[in-house]
């Protein structure tokens, strides 16, 4: 392949953006295993957090993913492949790369839980604030008008 083609499928990579439009591969071989790419991550983003159960397999799967994006990658910035390799490398990589957005966006079940511990504890300091900041304008009141 020549030079001009391999920066012109590594910027392709690397684009901000490059994601948009681009569908999770139906399949991948990651780490000589065959993965079903689009239905594990539609099963774990149907959940919208991961599950207790689940956050170790998640966690495994973002790794093997990782490692097989930099594997490829390495391919073409090595130039291994020819160009029409080089263009099959980057759509995978961009296939990869939808599937690892997908996958970091989810949040773990127990930051949801904290997440909503929080608000709620948040809502119950402001109703005591408020129950003061109220009750001592009714009090200064009430001293005022007995003067």
């Amino acid at each position: 392949m020549k030079e001009f083609e391999r920066k012109q499928l590594l910027e392709r990579v690397n684009r901000e953006g490059a994601t948009i439009g681009v569908d999770i591969p139906d399949r991948i071989d990651v780490q000589g295993e065959e993965v079903e790419l689009r239905d594990f991550v539609f099963e774990i983003k149907r959940r919208d957090t991961v599950p207790e159960g689940e956050k170790d397999r998640v966690e495994q799967a973002k790794k093997n993913l990782r490692r097989e994006r930099l594997q490829r990658l390495q391919q073409i910035e090595d130039n291994e492949v020819s160009y029409e390799e080089g263009q099959r490398l980057v759509e995978s990589i961009v296939g990869i790369d939808r599937a690892l957005n997908a996958l970091e966006q989810l949040r773990p079940a127990n930051l949801e839980q904290e997440s909503q511990l929080q608000e709620a504890q948040d809502r119950k300091r402001w109703m005591n604030f408020l129950k003061q900041a109220l009750g001592r304008e009714k009090s200064s009141r009430s001293s005022r008008g007995g003067r």
